[in-house]
């Protein structure tokens, strides 16, 4: 098993305030496509062109399609091993809080409690127009409208180009201010403010765990790096801690 693996053990299980950062790559073995990975063209379309106020602006129809598309995925979509492995920790009080940068739900799903999402919530919809917020049941059909005055409703969705709601990103900061151990699991770390986040542990003196299988701007500065897929690298941790406890 790789060494890695054993210290990575030791380090959550001995940590005293463990936050985790959540980004894509953890589900994308639910199936869930990244925006930056070559899965995550939809038709023609980058994403991340699509995913804009401006995109919605010139062709609020067409943005609907995608995001109509990315729920009929997500509702079809299971947590897997790593979104379940971050509940059984949190169960256990290992796991203070998680930060997510995804808006799939899954973390949720697995009934995990302490979880702040710093992008919104993909079945999340509020007004263009008035002050309504809802959630949606089903897939979207076309373009939603408000139940209050009638107008388009948009995704209650951070798009890029928009800046964070500050009492959710100063709650995230806040939370890394206080730990002592950091997992960073499948982000691309190049979307900020939340790309900030495992720099704050590492000036606290803290120690980062980054899984990825990729090098990232995380990477240099992480006190492990595990070059893995999130739900096996997961498993493999969690196996170690519990071969520990026996």
């Amino acid at each position: 098993m790789d060494k890695n693996i054993l210290k990575a053990a030791e380090l959550i299980k001995n940590s005293e305030y463990l936050v985790i950062l959540t980004g894509a790559g953890i589900s994308a073995e639910s199936g869930i496509p990244t925006f930056r990975g070559k899965e995550g063209f939809w038709r023609s379309y980058n994403p991340m062109e699509l995913a804009t106020p401006y995109a919605f602006k010139r062709d609020p129809k067409l943005v609907w399609e995608f995001y109509s598309y990315r729920q009929k995925i997500i509702k079809n979509a299971k947590p897997n091993d790593a979104h379940k492995i971050i509940k059984e920790w949190e169960d256990k009080g290992i796991v203070k809080t998680v930060v997510t940068q995804n808006v799939d739900g899954l973390h949720e799903r697995t009934g995990l409690k302490n979880i702040i999402r710093l992008h919104g919530y993909i079945w999340g919809v509020k007004c263009t127009k008035c002050t309504y917020h809802g959630v949606l049941d089903e897939p979207a059909e076309g373009i939603p409208k408000c139940p209050d005055c009638g107008e388009m409703l948009r995704p209650d969705v951070v798009w890029f180009g928009e800046s964070l709601d500050p009492v959710v990103i100063n709650k995230a900061f806040t939370e890394f201010s206080k730990a002592d151990v950091g997992l960073i699991i499948g982000t691309s770390a190049v979307v900020y403010p939340a790309a900030e986040l495992p720099f704050v542990i590492m000036r606290n003196g803290g120690k980062i765990i980054e899984i990825n299988p990729d090098r990232t701007p995380v990477t240099d500065i992480s006190t492990i790096s595990i070059h893995k897929s999130a739900a096996e690298a997961m498993r493999e941790i969690n196996q170690k801690m519990k071969a520990r406890e026996s």
